[in-house]
Parts: structure tokens; sequence; C-alpha cells
């Protein structure tokens, strides 16, 4: 399977000063071209699947003279192989997950390019991420859901009761899918939105009063797949003290655009995920006040922001960055849940899901993910990133959504 190769300019500007993405673009008030949400289907074979997910990660880990290592966590609901890579011996460590949702498949290739260049190659820039950070990549959270090339995991409400006895009696919840969702029929193979199943409660355990609950509240932990990264994390978290940084990579609709321009959105970020348990809206998660670290997520943001501008001079495409809408609420995401318990998180929403965009502009979307991966994690391992300016997140230019409004299938796509 063919690799990309990216070179890592993000090492030249991680340090660098707030870039607005008007200066590598010109603003426009035309409309943006044709765009279309309606789910169709695409070829998906340019995208990496499971069985080649197992093969690029074997070959990595051979070649890597030792660097990189793999590991199963867990399995799938259908029995597939939860894996991750790991590399770097530095005391700061990263967490990046991919593909929790099956039509989001950018992710995973970026993850596999970075860890292939983190483990083989001998560059400076390579040593250094590698001496500073431990990166933890786990390239396919929901292999179920990418096989299948939707959403929602495989996994029936039945089999959650069945690992879970005390919820016998307990309603189905909010996020379990049962029927046409995005162009798929869940009628035959229901599922869950497991990106909905996390708890800030790292130790919670599923209790009936708890469902069928709500967007903007904590999951259960009921799904193997979020059970294994939940462990991962939790594992980390007894071996560094705490996990510096989580990234979770996923996609969003088509169709969005730069405001004030006809350039449709490459991805969007956010360090924003729940209220600060410090003010009253955040209240009910005071508990976490002493580990909310909102400025630094802010500072990370910034850190992919200025490497994506950076690279605009390469390509402009790079350049049509934006921020992820910040009237979010949602402990029951990865996102959330870490970022309570003390991680630095960054959500990158690449433009378009398999559905409506398939494979159009594949390399130049997964080239995107390298880049705003690799100024991240150049900008903490050479400290920069302490030196970045968290309200420079809130210049980030919002992302226009024109008549599209936000629902329970759109926060946090």
């Amino acid at each position: 399977m063919h690799r990309m190769r990216v070179l890592a300019l993000a090492a030249v500007v991680a340090g660098a000063a707030f870039v607005p993405a008007t200066a590598t673009a010109p603003l426009s008030s035309a409309a943006p071209p044709p765009c279309s949400e309606e789910p169709r289907e695409n070829p998906i074979s340019e995208f990496t699947s499971y069985d080649e997910l197992l093969v690029e990660l074997d070959r990595i880990e051979r070649v890597s003279a030792g660097r990189v290592a793999v590991e199963k966590v867990g399995e799938s609901n259908q029995g597939r192989d939860m894996l991750l890579a790991r590399v770097g011996t530095g005391p700061k460590v990263v967490l990046i997950t991919a593909e929790i949702h099956g039509n989001e498949k950018t992710g995973p290739d970026a993850a596999l390019d970075l860890v292939d260049y983190l483990g083989t190659s001998n560059s400076a820039h390579a040593r250094k991420i590698r001496e500073q950070l431990t990166v933890v990549a786990m390239p396919k959270i929901n292999p179920d859901a990418g096989a299948l090339d939707r959403r929602g995991n495989d996994m029936t409400w039945e089999e959650a009761q069945a690992r879970f006895p005390q919820l016998a009696t307990a309603q189905a919840p909010w996020n379990y899918y049962t029927e046409p969702r995005q162009g798929d029929d869940y009628s035959q193979r229901p599922g869950f939105d497991i990106n909905r199943d996390y708890n800030p409660n790292l130790d919670y355990q599923p209790q009936p009063q708890d469902f069928p609950g709500a967007s903007d509240q904590p999951g259960w932990f009921i799904s193997p797949e979020t059970q294994a990264v939940r462990d991962v994390y939790r594992s980390l978290r007894d071996e560094f003290g705490t996990v510096d940084t989580y990234i979770d990579l996923h996609h969003q609709g088509a169709c969005y655009t730069v405001p004030g321009t006809d350039r449709f959105v490459t991805m969007s970020l956010s360090g924003k995920f729940v209220a600060d348990p410090a003010t009253p809206e955040g209240a009910a998660y005071a508990e976490f006040a002493d580990t909310f670290r909102p400025e630094y997520s802010k500072q990370l943001n910034v850190a992919a922001y200025n490497a994506l501008q950076a690279a605009a001079n390469q390509n402009p495409d790079f350049g049509n960055i934006t921020l992820y809408p910040q009237d979010t609420n949602l402990p029951g995401t990865g996102l959330g849940s870490f970022q309570l318990n003390g991680s630095g998180a960054v959500l990158f929403e690449v433009r378009g899901q398999t559905q409506n965009l398939g494979e159009q502009h594949r390399g130049m979307l997964t080239r995107t993910v390298y880049i705003g991966l690799d100024g991240i994690l150049s900008s903490i391992a050479s400290g920069q990133v302490d030196n970045l300016d968290p309200a420079d997140y809130d210049r980030i230019p919002p992302t226009d959504r024109g008549q599209q409004t936000k629902s329970a299938i759109t926060e946090i796509e």
C-alpha cells in the first residue's frame, strides 16, 4: 500500500506568530461553487481498510528498528482488533484517535503517515519529537463502522444489555440508531454513535437511571470500543501522571465556507467541548476544576492553525481553516471527558464524509490533517506551545454553515 510522504513543514513554524487566514488567500463575496450534502454511494477504496491497517502497522513496526511498538488493546463488538502504535520516549504523552465514525477516513491515513515518519526518519525533527514526546496513535477506534462505511458501530441494545445485566430494564440510549442515518439503514444492523459513549468519570459503570440520556449529558462506556480507548487513556495517565494532549480526528459537512469568501472549509478546529467547571455553567463538573486546562487547549489549536497557514504558501487549500462552533457542551465525547481529566484537547473536523465527498481531495485532506498534527507535536516538543497566545484561538475565523444548523448529528460530526 502506497504511503504518502509529507514534509515536516510545521517544524519551521511551530513557534510562529498567529497568521490570519486573509494573509494567504484574498477574501471574496462570490457564492461558492455548487455543493451537495445528499448521501450517495461513493468509492472509498483509496482509503486504508481494516485489513490494510493490520498490514501497514506490521510493516511500520518491522522497519522502525524498535522505535514503534504496536499493541492490541481490545476488540470491537464484532471481534476486530483494537490496535495502537506507540513511538517516542519523551516525558509528555500525546494520544491521537481516528475514525470513531466509520465514514470519516482521512484520520487513519494521516495517523499512519505520522507514525511511519516518526518511526523511520533519522531527521533532526523526528528525533526531537521522539526524544521529547511519547506519541500513541489509535488509527481506527471504530473498525466495525469503518468496514460498513457508516457513522455508528455494529452493536444491538440487547448485546449491550447482555454485557451489563443491570441494564435489563433500562431504555435504549438516545444515541442508538435503528433508522436511516446519512444514507445508511440501521434497521437490520443497529448501532451506537460511540462518540457519545464517554464519561468524565473514567471508573464509571453503567447505571439504569442514567438512560436514555441526552447529548449534553455524559455517556456510559457501554461499547467495547470506547472502553478500549478509556483503558488506554487511563493506563497512560497512570504511567505519565497526565495525558498532556488528546487529539481526535473527525469529518464534518462538505459545504461549509470560510466567512466572507467562496472558499470551502478544508478543516475546522476546536478546543472547546464542555463548560468550564470553575463557572456556574460547568458546576456539574466542579470536581474537575483543578485539572481543566482550557488555555492550553487553545494554544494547541493555535499551533495547528499556524502550521496550516504557513503551508498555504504551497497550497491555498491548507489555509482554509476555521473554528468549529463553540456553543457545545458534550461531556459524553472523548474530547470532553479527557479535557476534564487534564488533557489539552484538539478536534480536527475535515471537510466531507464518504457519503457526500467520497475520495475527492483525499490526498490534500489527508495532508491537511498531517500538517496540523505535526504542527502540534513540533510546538509541544520545542516548548513553543507555551509562548503561543491563547487569544489567537478566538481570532480563527468561525465556520460559515449557511442555512445548515446544528443538530444532534452535527455537534462534533
